[in-house]
C-alpha cells in the first residue's frame, strides 16, 4: 500500500460561538492542509500527484480569503448585511481545526481512498484526522 501526501492552504477569518476566550473574537488564520491518500500503483502510480494537488486546491479555494461562519452562529440580518461586502462560507459546523479536518477529509474520501487530513491552524498546531 502506497500513501501520498499533498498540501495546499486558504486564508480565511473565523470566529468561535459560545466559546470564552480570544477565539471568540473574529480572526484570520493561514489555514495549512495536508491529505494523504492510500492505495496501490497502477501504471507506476496512484494517482497523478497534478490531480490531487489539484482537487485539494479546489477544496482550499472556497475558502480563501472568506470569513467563514458556522451556521446560525450570526443573526440572519447580520448575515445578509455581512453577504452584501463580503465572501461569506457558511458552514454546518463549528469552525475548528477538527471540524475542517473532518470537512477535508469526507470531502477527499468521494474521490479517494483518504488516509489522514491534517489541519494547522497555526504553524505549531494541527489536527489530523482519519479513520
Amino acid at each position: 500500500m502506497y500513501v501520498l501526501t499533498s498540501e495546499s492552504s486558504f486564508d480565511a477569518a473565523h470566529f468561535l460561538s459560545n466559546y470564552e476566550g480570544k477565539c471568540a473574537n473574529i480572526h484570520g488564520h493561514r489555514w495549512r492542509v495536508l491529505a494523504s491518500i492510500k492505495g496501490e500503483t497502477n501504471n507506476g502510480m496512484v494517482v497523478d500527484f497534478n490531480v490531487l494537488k489539484k482537487d485539494l486546491k479546489e477544496l482550499c479555494d472556497y475558502f480563501d480569503h472568506s470569513f467563514i461562519v458556522e451556521e446560525g452562529s450570526l443573526e440572519s440580518n447580520l448575515v445578509s448585511q455581512l453577504q452584501e461586502k463580503f465572501l461569506l462560507r457558511i458552514v454546518p459546523f463549528r469552525t475548528t481545526a477538527e471540524n475542517f479536518a473532518k470537512y477535508f477529509y469526507d470531502k477527499l474520501s468521494e474521490k479517494y481512498d483518504t488516509e489522514s487530513v491534517e489541519i494547522y491552524e497555526t504553524p505549531t498546531n494541527s489536527c489530523r484526522y482519519s479513520r
